[in-house]
């Protein structure tokens, strides 16, 4: 007799659920200290921004409605100007016009980057060499004195004029580094592949070209974001903003003007410095996890090591 022995199959495997789009991402941001960092303050800016109502109880910061250069007190969390205003209830209601300039300006910049920048790459010829001396000479300009030039003979006093200028100079560095990488995926089969599909240029660099720069791409905002917080405070302390609004940059204006320092009210000048300072840090932490985030060679030392240490 002869014997049969029967053939079990293996089990079939459990499909793995699938993770949450952009989970990975949420993941990588909330365990690196930098990015939870710099967004708690951009979080809390947002929130002073938003809701100003929540965070002071005066309507009108700009007026004269105290004894000029009074301390701190429960009253007066910062003390008065040497003009009788509130300097907290300044502070709060600066922040709006503050952080509208900081992501407009570089909400735009970052778009003109990425107009300029791909477009040169993918286009070549006549269009990237045309492309790249204009960024190339924007590059090479100074650029606090050129947006200094352009704010004078644009006009004072116009929030949109702060806004082109910062947008005009704040673009350049940006176009170059998504040309270079551009430039990188230009040759990449799935690039080819849509051209022998005969989709056309505007698709292939919508929807074939920018999804794989979006790190690059945020990481130019955060930069160009940090760069107008810090220009736009600069125009304002000189007198090329508006005097009358309110923002960080101009209670800076005011507090030179008033000679705060010198005059016991060093808070006028402190706060608002103190405040264009916080939130540049909080654009360049984040900026900086990004890029840990997208280049594992820039992650710090000890957290590669105790990953390692735990598989080994």
């Amino acid at each position: 007799m002869t014997s049969t022995t029967a053939v079990t199959a293996p089990p079939p495997e459990r499909a793995r659920p699938r993770g949450r789009a952009g989970g990975g991402l949420w993941r990588a941001v909330r365990s690196n200290r930098k990015a939870m960092t710099g967004l708690a303050i951009l979080l809390l800016f947002t929130l002073v921004a938003a809701f100003p109502g929540l965070f002071t109880s005066v309507d009108d910061p700009d007026r004269l409605s105290y004894r000029p250069r009074l301390g701190i007190s429960t009253a007066h969390l910062l003390g008065t100007t040497g003009l009788g205003q509130d300097i907290y209830s300044q502070l709060v209601h600066g922040t709006r016009e503050s952080l509208i300039i900081a992501v407009v300006a570089g909400a735009l910049a970052t778009v003109l980057s990425v107009v300029v920048g791909v477009s040169a790459a993918y286009l070549g010829g006549l269009a990237d060499d045309l492309l790249s001396l204009l960024t190339n000479v924007v590059l090479v300009i100074p650029a606090f004195p050129l947006v200094i030039i352009l704010a004078k003979y644009a006009g004072k006093g116009s929030l949109t004029v702060i806004l082109a200028v910062l947008v005009l100079t704040g673009w350049s560095y940006g176009a170059n580094q998504l040309r270079v990488q551009a430039l990188a995926l230009r040759g990449r089969d799935f690039l080819a592949s849509a051209r022998v599909r005969g989709e056309r240029r505007a698709y292939i660099i919508v929807f074939e070209v920018l999804p794989n720069m979006t790190s690059l791409i945020v990481a130019n905002f955060l930069g160009a974001a940090l760069y107008s917080v810090l220009s736009a405070a600069g125009l304002q302390f000189l007198g090329l903003g508006d005097p009358n609004s309110q923002s960080w940059g101009t209670m800076l204006y005011w507090a030179q003007n008033q000679q705060a320092l010198q005059t016991g009210t060093p808070l006028w000048s402190i706060a608002p410095g103190l405040c264009v300072a916080l939130l540049g840090v909080a654009f360049a932490l984040v900026n900086y996890a990004f890029d840990e985030i997208g280049n594992p060679a820039l992650r710090p030392v000890r957290r590669r090591e105790r990953k390692e240490r735990k598989r080994a």
